[in-house]
C-alpha cells in the first residue's frame, strides 16, 4: 500500500465530483487528499486525487473511474516524474515582541509569505510538498496555532508529458 495521485479530466457539470467521490466511499477507500479546479480545456475540470492503496486496487479504481459519464481520462501520476504542491494557511499566535520575531525567522526558512498581521497574531502562507507543510506546522504548534488550513495536492507531468485527452 502505497499513496497514489490520481489525475481526473472531467466535464464541469453539477454532481460530477459527488459521483467520483462516491465511488471511493462505495468501495471504502478514503480519500487522503482532494483538489478541484478548472483546467486548460474549456467546460472541464481536474480533480486530483490522493489515495492509499495498492496497485491493483488502484488499477481497479481507475477503470471503474472510466465508467463514469462525466468522467473523460484518469491517470495516476505516481509512478512518473512529476511536481506536486499544496498551498497552507496557517494563523499563528505572535504577540509583538520575540515570538513574533522568532515566527518571521521560520517563515523566512520555510519560504512563507505573512500574509496578514493584527496585534495578536500572524497569517502565514506556504506553498510546498506535504513534508514541508508538515514540518512548517510542527515547528508553528509551539508558538500557538489558531487555525490551520491546507488545500489537496495538486500535481502535473514533468517534461512534455501531459494527461490531457488522447496524449
Amino acid at each position: 500500500m502505497k499513496p497514489h495521485t490520481l489525475s481526473v479530466l472531467v466535464e464541469n457539470k453539477a454532481g460530477v465530483l459527488s459521483r467520483v467521490t462516491g465511488l471511493f466511499s462505495r468501495r471504502g477507500f478514503n480519500i487522503e487528499s482532494l483538489a478541484v479546479g478548472p483546467c486548460e480545456i474549456p467546460g472541464m475540470s481536474r480533480i486530483t486525487i490522493m489515495v492509499i492503496a495498492d496497485d491493483n486496487k488502484i488499477e481497479q479504481i481507475m477503470k471503474q473511474l472510466n465508467k463514469l459519464i462525466d468522467v473523460i481520462k484518469v491517470s495516476d501520476l505516481t509512478d512518473n516524474e512529476r511536481v506536486e504542491r499544496e498551498l497552507a494557511l496557517i494563523k499563528v499566535t505572535a504577540e509583538q515582541g520575540s515570538s513574533r520575531a522568532e515566527i518571521m525567522q521560520v517563515a523566512t526558512i520555510f519560504r512563507a509569505s505573512i500574509v496578514d498581521v493584527s496585534p495578536k497574531s500572524l497569517i502565514l502562507q506556504v506553498i510546498g510538498d506535504s513534508d514541508k507543510i508538515d514540518a512548517l506546522e510542527t515547528l508553528l504548534r509551539q508558538y500557538g496555532v489558531k487555525e490551520f488550513v491546507r488545500t489537496g495536492t495538486i500535481g502535473i507531468l514533468r517534461g512534455s508529458k501531459t494527461v490531457a485527452p488522447g496524449k
